[in-house]
């Protein structure tokens, strides 16, 4: 039994540090791309580059950028989230598997370069349709008013991505009626998506391990997160996209791991 031990840590010694190889855990991602979805991710990451690259900055400073995302009364901490120092002749450390609460809030979000512009709240089993989204956009646009004067003058260029709300004829009416740019944004493709690889997944674990009884305790700590980023947060989230559209150029269209 001993020599059989020993003989696997030798394999193992030559598979990880002669090799090179490595176990990893998979990564989620929303589907299995076509040649087509990889030709569409490239083609309007190139048209993006290539406008950032006549107009800089002024480019990313007229995104204004938004998607919906449930918040959970409690979500359990993750194994990650949870971990702790321990010696080795510590007892085990143990975590009883929990699922997020069904009782859950649907939270719209815009934002930009700047800062958080508008959060819309929808309670469990209200679902988003064209009309709700156009009355958060007129609310988005007033926000926009107040907060950034001068943007609507310059136009707004909203990234979102393919809902169906976001794309509904209303919708499209709405944007043609205000002259709102929508930037072309492909589909199945949250690693180009601010809100997705930014904003959510932090604000997610900020949450975690945290337990709320009203509607109201819920709001205040999702609004407290993104009062207590600065400006600096938000900018590095609008300029990692022209990283981003790259870096989809060099994976030839495939998914982005960071």
């Amino acid at each position: 039994m001993h020599i059989k031990v020993l003989c696997v840590r030798c394999v193992y010694d030559i598979v990880d540090d002669k090799l090179g190889y490595h176990k990893i855990c998979a990564r989620w991602v929303p589907k299995q791309l076509t040649d087509a979805d990889k030709e569409s991710r490239m083609g309007l990451s190139l048209t993006h580059l290539s406008r950032y690259s006549m107009e800089g900055n002024h480019f990313l400073e007229r995104i204004v950028t938004g998607d919906e995302t449930w918040m959970h009364y409690a979500t359990p901490e993750s194994k990650r989230d949870s971990m702790t120092w321990k010696h080795l002749g510590s007892p085990p450390v143990r975590k009883f598997k929990n699922n997020p609460s069904a009782r859950k809030m649907m939270a719209t979000v815009f934002w930009d370069s700047r800062g958080v512009l508008l959060v819309d709240f929808l309670p469990y089993g209200v679902s988003v349709n064209a009309v709700r989204y156009c009355e958060s956009l007129e609310r988005l646009r007033e926000a926009i008013r107040r907060k950034r004067p001068g943007l609507l003058s310059r136009g707004v260029i909203l990234l979102h991505d393919n809902a169906r709300p976001h794309t509904a004829a209303k919708t499209l009416e709405w944007l043609q009626k205000y002259t709102w740019e929508k930037l072309q944004h492909p589909a199945y493709s949250p690693d180009l998506a601010p809100s997705d690889y930014h904003l959510f997944g932090p604000l997610k674990r900020e949450l975690s391990g945290q337990k709320f009884a009203t509607d109201d305790e819920l709001k205040g700590a999702v609004l407290q997160f993104f009062s207590q980023r600065d400006e600096s947060f938000y900018r590095g989230g609008i300029v990692a996209l022209v990283d981003r559209w790259d870096k989809c150029l060099n994976k030839f269209g495939d998914y982005i791991e960071k």
